[in-house]
C-alpha cells in the first residue's frame, strides 16, 4: 500500500519542507511570508490527523505507513524548528532538545523493535501532549505577529516551544525508564 489517500498525504508533509522553508527566500514583505509559512505548516499538520483518520476509516492501514508518518512528522518539526533558529525566533537549545529526543527515542525505538519489546516505548499520552504544544507553538513562531490584534504570537510560541521542550524532556524520560527494564537484560 504504498500509494493510498493516507500515504500520499503522509508524503505531503515531507514535501511540505522545501515550501515552508522557500518561503523565506521570495523576497515578499515579511509579514506575508510569515503568513504563508504559517498557512502551509497548519495545513500540512493537520495531514497528520487526517491521514490516520483516513487510514482506518477507509482501511487503508499498512506497515510502510505506520513507519513513514513518524519519519514525515519529525522531519517537518526539525525543519521547522531549524527555520525558526535561523530566523532567531527560537533557540538553539530548544531545538537540540527536541531534536536530540526525537533522534533518542526513534533509535530506541528502532533497537526494542529489533528485540521484540517495542510494546514498553508505544506512544504515550505525554508525548502526544509534546506533540500538540509542538505543533501550536511552531505557527505562533512563524506568524510572529499579532493575531487579531491581541496575542502576541510570539510570546505566546516563545513560551509554548520552551513548554514543548520540558515535555520533551519529560516524555524521553518516560520512554527511557519504560525501556530500562529490556536495556538490562540485553547490557549483561
Amino acid at each position: 500500500m504504498f500509494l493510498t489517500v493516507p500515504t500520499i498525504l503522509t508524503w505531503t508533509r515531507i514535501v511540505a519542507i522545501p515550501l515552508i522553508i522557500g518561503v523565506f527566500y521570495l523576497g515578499l514583505d515579511p509579514a506575508l511570508q510569515n503568513l504563508i509559512a504559517t498557512v502551509l505548516f497548519v495545513a500540512f499538520a493537520l495531514t497528520d490527523w487526517l491521514d490516520g483518520y483516513l487510514a482506518r476509516r477507509l482501511n487503508q492501514m499498512s506497515s510502510f505507513g505506520a513507519f513513514l508518518d513518524p519519519v514525515a512528522d519529525k522531519f517537518l518539526v526539525c525543519a521547522s524548528l531549524l527555520v525558526l533558529v535561523h530566523l532567531k525566533r527560537a533557540d538553539v537549545f530548544v531545538a537540540l532538545i527536541i531534536i536530540g529526543r526525537e533522534i533518542a527515542i526513534s533509535a530506541l525505538r528502532e533497537w526494542m523493535a529489533q528485540i521484540g519489546a517495542s510494546k514498553s516505548v508505544a506512544v504515550h499520552m505525554l508525548g502526544k501532549l509534546k506533540t500538540t504544544v509542538q505543533m501550536i507553538a511552531i505557527p505562533f513562531l512563524l506568524f510572529d505577529g499579532h493575531l487579531f490584534g491581541l496575542v502576541d504570537t510570539g510570546v505566546w510560541g516563545t513560551w509554548l516551544i520552551w513548554i514543548a521542550a520540558i515535555l520533551t524532556v519529560w516524555s524521553m524520560a518516560y520512554y527511557l525508564q519504560r525501556a530500562l527494564p529490556e536495556i538490562r537484560k540485553r547490557v549483561k
